[in-house]
C-alpha cells in the first residue's frame, strides 16, 4: 500500500462569510509543495500528465511539479529569447492551453503572445508569434490570458516585463492595455482605461470579463462581454485600495460554481459571483495566481519562493 506523500504546512484562513466554510478544506491546511524560486506565476494543470507548469521569471523558466514527479525544470529560456544580457524579469508569465492542447504563454521578455512549436511531452523553446504588435506598435509586456470558447484569445498588457517599467525607453505604446486576439490573427483593443491590468477570467457562462488591476488603485474590474466579443460596462467589482496587507490584485480564476479565486493584498481572496467576499486564503508570501485541477478539487497558488495547494470541498 502506497503512503500517501505529506507537505509543510503553512498560513492560515480568513472567514469573512459562513459560505467559505462550504467552499474551502482548511482542515487540510496550506501545503508547500515546492519552494527556491525567485518569483513563481502563471500555474497551469495539464491533466494529460497529471502535473502542474508554473513560470518563474526572472531566471527565465517554466517549472514542472507533479506528484509522482517532484521539481523538475521544464522549459529554458522561456520568455526571452535574445542574446543581449537583460535583468528584470524575462521570462514567461501566464500559461494556458490552446483548443489543440498546446502551450500558450505571455512572453515578458519577447514581448508578445506566443506557441510553443513543440508537443507538451517533449518541450523545446522554439516558438509561434501569435500576437507581438497593437497598431503596427510593440506590446509592453503580455502579463495574462485566458481563451473564450470561440477560441479569440483576451490578454492584459501591463509593463513589468520592460527592464525599467513605464520609464523603458523601449516602450511604445504609451498605455497598459486589455487586448483580443481574434481568430482571424487581428488584435483588438478592449480598454485602456486600466493602470496597470493584470489577471483576467471569464465567468462560467462567459457573459463577463474579470481584470484585476495590479496597482495603488488595488481593485477588480468586471465588464460585460458584448455580442461579438467586445466588452463594455465596466465598473468595479471589488475595491481593496485601503487594505494595508502587502500585495496587490494580480492572477485570478473562475470556479465552475462560480466562485472567483484572486491573488490580492495578503493572499488569495475568495469571491462569491456578486463580488462579495467570501474569505482569505493566507499563505504568508506574496501570491501571483492560481490554477485548479481538472476536477477543480484542488486550488494550486504561486507565492513568491513557493509553490502551494489547497483542497476544496466544492
Amino acid at each position: 500500500m502506497q503512503m500517501e506523500k505529506t507537505y509543510a504546512r503553512t498560513g492560515s484562513f480568513d472567514v469573512m462569510d459562513p459560505d467559505m466554510l462550504s467552499l474551502v478544506d482548511s482542515s487540510k491546511g496550506i501545503e508547500i509543495l515546492a519552494e527556491g524560486f525567485t518569483w513563481s506565476e502563471g500555474p497551469l494543470w495539464v491533466e494529460q500528465g497529471q502535473y502542474l507548469l508554473f513560470s518563474d521569471i526572472p531566471p527565465n523558466k517554466i517549472m514542472k511539479w507533479s506528484e509522482a514527479g517532484g521539481l523538475e525544470t521544464y522549459l529554458h529560456p522561456s520568455g526571452y529569447t535574445g542574446t543581449v544580457e537583460r535583468g528584470g524579469e524575462p521570462g514567461a508569465n501566464g500559461l494556458l492551453l490552446d483548443k489543440q492542447g498546446r502551450l500558450v504563454m505571455c512572453q515578458h521578455g519577447d514581448r508578445r503572445m506566443a506557441r510553443m512549436d513543440a508537443p507538451l511531452d517533449k518541450p523545446a523553446p522554439v516558438f509561434v508569434t501569435l500576437a507581438d504588435r497593437f497598431e503596427g506598435k510593440r506590446l509592453n509586456s503580455p502579463n495574462d490570458a485566458v481563451y473564450h470558447s470561440s477560441g479569440d484569445l483576451y490578454f492584459t498588457d501591463p509593463p513589468y516585463g520592460l527592464v525599467k517599467n513605464m520609464e523603458d525607453s523601449s516602450k511604445e505604446i504609451p498605455y497598459q492595455g486589455v487586448y483580443r486576439l481574434k481568430t482571424d490573427g487581428s488584435v483588438e483593443l478592449l480598454t485602456k482605461e486600466l493602470s496597470r491590468p493584470n489577471g483576467i477570467a471569464f465567468s462560467p457562462d462567459e457573459k463577463k470579463l474579470y481584470v484585476a488591476n495590479s496597482d495603488v488603485n488595488k481593485i477588480w474590474m468586471v465588464y460585460d462581454v458584448m455580442e461579438g466579443g467586445g466588452v463594455g460596462n465596466g465598473k468595479i467589482f471589488y475595491d481593496a485600495s485601503e487594505v494595508k496587507d502587502p500585495g496587490a490584485p494580480d492572477g485570478m480564476k473562475v470556479h465552475r460554481n462560480g466562485t472567483i479565486y484572486a491573488t490580492g493584498p495578503g493572499g488569495v481572496w475568495v469571491f462569491s459571483a456578486e463580488g462579495k467576499p467570501l474569505g482569505r486564503i493566507r499563505v504568508g508570501q506574496l501570491c501571483s495566481n492560481v490554477a485548479f485541477d481538472a476536477d477543480q478539487t484542488h486550488v494550486y497558488i504561486t507565492a513568491d519562493p513557493w509553490l502551494v495547494r489547497i483542497s476544496l470541498k466544492k
